[in-house]
């Protein structure tokens, strides 16, 4: 896998700000924006806060943490698809992933941080898998493939998940 995502970029208009896309709010709201998107693929931007609940002593970003910028930079992908067909936007779920490859053990503090994601399959059923890179000052910093999943009913999803 490639660290960078093809750029074939068409974006579909200007985008909003991140808290009219993402459900996320407060300390879980990762993205700073989403600068490009297309039908099959988004990028998005994040900083790195010295003083976040994930900061370590130097003020930088576990590379851990890396796979939920992935997920949201998909949530947004996702909004962003269901908005432009007038579609409510639908909660899902974080599946996982096979594989993450992480090519340093943090993002450093102030970092400027930019998430790509392609989509590789989206089924009728909700489930889908994304190709995903992050990267700042042009280094690649971690891969993945997310898989996600969005049910038809969530509520219901989530409680039988929770038993």
């Amino acid at each position: 896998m490639h660290c960078e995502i093809p750029a074939s970029f068409t974006p579909m208009t200007a985008f909003d700000a991140i808290e009219t896309i993402l459900p996320h709010r407060g300390t879980m709201l990762l993205l700073d924006s989403v600068s490009a998107c297309d039908e099959t693929t988004l990028r998005a931007h994040a900083s790195v806060d010295g003083s976040a609940w994930y900061a370590d002593a130097a003020g930088a970003m576990p590379v851990w943490i890396g796979i939920e910028l992935m997920a949201q930079a998909i949530a947004a992908h996702v909004a962003l698809l269901a908005q432009r067909a007038g579609a409510a936007v639908r909660p899902g779920v974080l599946l996982g992933s096979r594989r993450y490859h992480a090519h340093q053990p943090a993002f450093a503090c102030g970092s400027a941080l930019v998430i790509e994601v392609s989509e590789l399959l989206r089924s009728e059923a909700g489930h889908g898998a994304y190709e995903c890179a992050i990267s700042s000052a042009g280094v690649c910093g971690a891969q993945a493939v997310v898989k996600v999943f969005q049910p038809d009913d969530f509520h219901a999803f989530i409680g039988r998940s929770i038993r």
